[in-house]
């Protein structure tokens, strides 16, 4: 919604009330003690709504329930195609699903807060089981205005190559940094980037270069706005993963997703990912 579309909808709320929900204190709004406790009334409310919705579909037969996701940045890339066909197949389910960084994605599992999360990187302070998904392929990548060879370069380039990083707490940056401390590579750290999508565009505007996964820049190197540099030691490999903690009860929606992937994770890499086995 707009702003303004927002702002008119909060002002027909607040009319139905004597007492403020918010307030403003210089620039920035607050919610008031009172308005709180509205929300949480207003959210006991919905989920009543959403129970009697599921359990109207579950009287005619069909799989109901939400399913709750939280997956890193570079996942959008990848799970949407693991989803595609299990929730045409079945209507009644709400999909939930948090694309955010890797940091945030492991507290919402370990708080319990979702049924999956997907990680390239499995996190190290949880209990968790897995399923093995997909490759994940990360490339020394950069615009097409600068001419390399076809030859594999040496790590020395990185000495001339300003690097784009993405946020502490993202799995990408988890690599790229394991990737050159153990190879006790110098760069120079040019910039940082809260995204992606934001190192993508920088890279294609000449900012710089970056360590990427080649999921998400599969249209850019087609239409030629991206290029994969070789370099000795690269890609760095990891996997795709689907995580969830360890003992965890699912609920039908859960356990059926769960089969459905256990049994279609082949022909979707097959016909979905076919072209990532060109690199």
């Amino acid at each position: 919604m707009t702003q303004p579309a927002v702002s008119i909808q909060l002002k027909n709320f607040q009319d139905q009330f004597d007492i403020p929900l918010t307030e403003v204190v210089g620039r920035k709004i607050y919610i008031t003690d009172f308005g709180k406790e509205i929300a949480e009334s207003v959210e006991s409310i919905l989920n009543q709504v959403y129970t009697i919705n599921h359990k109207t579909l579950k009287f005619k037969g069909q799989l109901s329930g939400r399913l709750k996701l939280s997956v890193v940045s570079t996942g959008k890339y990848v799970m949407p195609y693991f989803l595609s066909a299990f929730v045409k197949q079945h209507p009644g389910i709400e999909l939930v699903m948090d694309v955010t960084n890797k940091s945030r994605v492991v507290e919402s599992l370990k708080n319990n807060e979702v049924d999956f999360s997907l990680v390239s990187i499995l996190p190290n302070i949880l209990n968790i089981e897995k399923l093995d998904l997909l490759q994940n392929k990360l490339y020394l990548v950069g615009n097409t205005e600068q001419k390399f060879k076809k030859s594999v370069y040496n790590k020395e380039l990185f000495k001339e190559l300003p690097l784009i990083y993405r946020e502490k707490g993202s799995g990408t940056r988890e690599t790229m940094e394991s990737f050159i401390e153990r190879h006790n590579i110098p760069v120079l750290k040019k910039m940082e980037l809260t995204s992606n999508e934001a190192v993508k565009q920088a890279v294609i505007a000449g900012l710089g270069f970056s360590i990427m996964p080649l999921i998400g820049i599969k249209n850019e190197l087609r239409d030629g706005d991206l290029q994969i540099v070789p370099v000795n030691g690269l890609p760095i490999k990891t996997v795709w993963r689907l995580i969830w903690l360890k003992g965890k009860n699912h609920s039908p929606v859960a356990a059926s997703f769960l089969n459905h992937v256990k049994k279609e994770k082949s022909n979707i890499v097959q016909n979905k990912f076919a072209w990532y086995e060109q690199y």
